[in-house]
């Protein structure tokens, strides 16, 4: 054989992918059930999330949801913390630095979110593919059922699955629609007559049918044909990102195991060849042929290979979390320089998103001069300006706003019509006006001079702003 045949031959995995078959059908991929420790520490990850995501609408915070996104009504509800269209500012700047967090975090550390908090990866190795182990049994079990004909035995066991399939799906779409509407709403609808319901319960089955389609037949083709992140790869991982990488200076050359034969004396690497990796896979690559496209980091492909090294006797870790260029150069994993910096720059990006939405004001307040219009010297030598007021209320219950200067303290305000300043702001109301903002001349300094004003409940400030006032030129 060629050089050139040579390396088509070992580079003709780059040419297809593992749910295809070689005449063009689907494939379906039943991967060994995985044990170890990594998928140990998966399984409690998951569970725990699973558990955030069940019981999440159920949690108030300050007598408003967890979270709750609520695009019919444009409110969203962000760790008890409400957010309206008047906040878009925030939310612009939360898809920025989730974009930015996304590139960064994917530079240094590659798919590690793909594979320990995806939902799509959670809900089907730890949910429906365990199911799946329970009913069909494991991977030499699913093949068997798969390959022989339809009799009682695999009818039965193909209407439980997916009869419980179905179930999941329902269920975890009523978890999403709690997120949109609430719990309260969401408890409401359940048990009102389902005949007032019609539209959104035939909504809420196709939602499901979808949901059980993914799982039950598209599988790993969300990850590898549908998911924009998966497909990122290509351009954000590098030589030095942290992948799950094989470690072909210690495997090769691979050769299959001989018992009580030295491998170091005969040439030999580490890897026996044993095809576990490949079995695992639940997208049915070999992770010996590199970083590729489909492999979502889930880490079964470390435990099993650790397994058969404990087996032989050999040192762990001919599969593990490493950088190619760590794999070159033979050395393990460390906590670089350069992983510092691109985390303390992430963690720069939440603690600023977290510091802006939890520093947000209850009200909004916007106080501008009114354009056009210059000071009026009254005959006991107080100077007015005229401007113009909007108060934007933000929380989730009505409010009661008073206007007050702040600085100098010998101001006062009269808004026509409104001889309290005090206003009563609904949910998410907008009040708008003007009001004159009267100072004494001896207090002010010749031309444009800048006071503070502030929105007050009671004796909370609730926002303040600092305006211009305009007054006459002293001789």
């Amino acid at each position: 054989m060629s050089t050139q045949e040579n390396f088509i031959e070992k580079d003709s995995f780059r040419d297809r992918v593992g749910f295809i078959s070689e005449d063009g059908k689907r494939k379906f991929i039943y991967p060994k059930k995985p044990s170890g420790k990594f998928y140990k520490y998966r399984t409690i990850l998951s569970y725990f999330l699973l558990t955030i995501l069940f019981i999440g609408p159920f949690i108030k915070i300050n007598e408003q949801p967890f979270l709750m996104l609520n695009i019919l009504e444009r409110k969203f509800v962000i760790l008890g913390q409400v957010f309206w269209p008047q906040d878009f500012h925030l939310v612009a700047l939360t898809f920025v630095t989730a974009v930015v967090f996304i590139i960064l975090f994917t530079v240094a550390y590659g798919r590690l979110f793909c594979g320990w908090i995806c939902p799509q990866t959670i809900f089907m190795e730890m949910l429906f593919r365990k199911i799946e182990y329970w009913i069909d049994g494991d991977r030499g079990q699913q093949l068997r059922l798969a390959s022989m004909p339809w009799n009682a035995e695999k009818i039965k066991k193909r209407l439980l699955k997916n009869s419980i399939f179905y179930l999941i799906s329902f269920a975890i779409g009523n978890v999403f629609l709690m997120y949109i509407i609430g719990s309260d709403q969401w408890l409401n609808i359940v048990t009102d007559d389902p005949s007032r319901h019609i539209g959104g319960l035939t909504a809420m089955l196709i939602f499901s049918g979808i949901f059980f389609f993914v799982f039950a037949w598209f599988r790993e083709q969300a990850c590898i044909v549908v998911c924009p992140y998966g497909r990122l790869q290509g351009v954000l991982l590098d030589r030095n990102s942290i992948v799950i990488a094989y470690d072909r200076l210690r495997g090769e050359p691979r050769a299959k195991f001989r018992k009580n034969e030295d491998r170091t004396k005969a040439g030999k690497g580490d890897c026996i060849d044993c095809g576990q990796c490949v079995d695992v896979c639940p997208t049915g690559i070999d992770i010996r042929n590199g970083t590729q496209l489909e492999c979502v980091n889930c880490t079964a492909c470390i435990d099993a290979c650790d397994a058969v090294m404990d087996k032989i006797n050999k040192p762990r870790g001919l599969i593990k979390y490493a950088s190619e260029n760590q794999i070159a150069n033979g050395e393990n994993w460390k906590f670089t320089p350069r992983l510092a910096f691109y985390t303390s720059v992430l963690v720069l990006l939440l603690s600023l998103m977290g510091f802006l939405i939890f520093q947000r004001v209850k009200v909004e307040a916007t106080i501008l001069r009114t354009p056009g219009q210059l000071f009026q010297l009254h005959d006991d030598n107080i100077v007015s300006n005229l401007y113009n007021y909007q108060l934007i209320n933000k929380t989730p219950k009505p409010i009661n706003a008073e206007i007050k200067v702040i600085e100098p303290t010998t101001a006062r305000i009269m808004i026509p019509g409104n001889e309290s300043q005090n206003f009563t702001l609904g949910v998410q109301e907008i009040k708008k006006g003007a009001m004159f903002i009267y100072i004494p001349l001896e207090d002010l300094n010749s031309g444009k001079n800048y006071i503070k004003v502030g929105v007050y409940n009671g004796d909370e400030l609730l926002d303040q702003v600092k305006v211009t006032f305009m007054a006459p030129i002293k001789k």
